[in-house]
């Protein structure tokens, strides 16, 4: 069983960073229909309607995860959480990138609850994993077509060495439409409060599943809270 943790220097920049993980079993991901995409659609037309004339700033969740990254060390307008980036391009009424119904998925809950989220392949995944700070000559390749230095960056990483992060994802670790087995990572933010965060992982298990078919497993050791 893939077991992970929280690096300690983490917990002392960053008191009460918490990691909501799920894993998805024999999932089948397809085309995002028409259906979901009007869903996903009609919900950041009302992002855009409630926040007309505001900045991201404004919106729950957007400012801690900004404090956040600060209190890490690192520059949130260099390197944006994912979740604000979303939201900006929402405000901005730039289009949505539609990629398969895992992805898409993925994407529309880091909006709904202003979270930075990331999905896996866990078939490409080894060993355990730990959220950590990327250690000097670490890199990897972005999904944003970048070469990213992890050194003294929030990262996650398994046994071969870092895959992913709150604000760009590997190409090593992305999700393809064969994709069967998949790691679903939230990070959350230690002023989360729009949910609790069994709430929000039982609610993204669900809609996942009730999309994509297959089994999601929360369980005690795959729920970290590290305060």
């Amino acid at each position: 069983m893939t077991h992970y943790t929280i690096d300690p220097l983490i917990q002392a920049k960053i008191p009460g960073m918490k990691l909501g993980i799920l894993h998805y079993d024999d999932v089948r991901l397809s085309e995002t229909p028409g259906m979901l995409k009007g869903r996903i659609n009609l919900f950041m037309e009302n992002m855009r309607y409630d926040y007309l004339d505001k900045a991201a700033s404004d919106v729950p969740g957007i400012k801690e995860w900004r404090d956040a990254f600060k209190a890490a060390g690192m520059d949130p307008s260099r390197y944006r959480p994912s979740s604000e980036a979303f939201v900006r391009r929402v405000l901005q009424n730039k289009p949505f990138h539609w990629v398969n119904t895992g992805v898409d998925l993925n994407n529309f809950l880091s909006l709904q609850f202003a979270l930075p989220a990331g999905l896996y392949n866990r078939d490409k995944l080894e060993g355990d994993i730990t959220f950590r700070f990327g250690k000097p000559g670490e890199t990897y390749d972005g999904l944003n077509g970048r070469e990213l230095s992890c050194e003294g960056k929030l990262i996650l990483a398994d046994d071969k060495g870092p895959f992913g992060s709150p604000f760009v994802d590997s190409i090593r670790s992305s999700v393809e439409e064969d994709a069967a087995n998949l790691l679903h990572v939230f990070f959350i933010h230690p002023g989360f409060t729009r949910r609790t965060e069994e709430q929000l992982l039982s609610s993204a298990a669900e809609m996942f599943t009730h999309v994509n078919g297959g089994v999601s497993r929360i369980k005690d050791e795959l729920y970290l809270v590290i305060s």
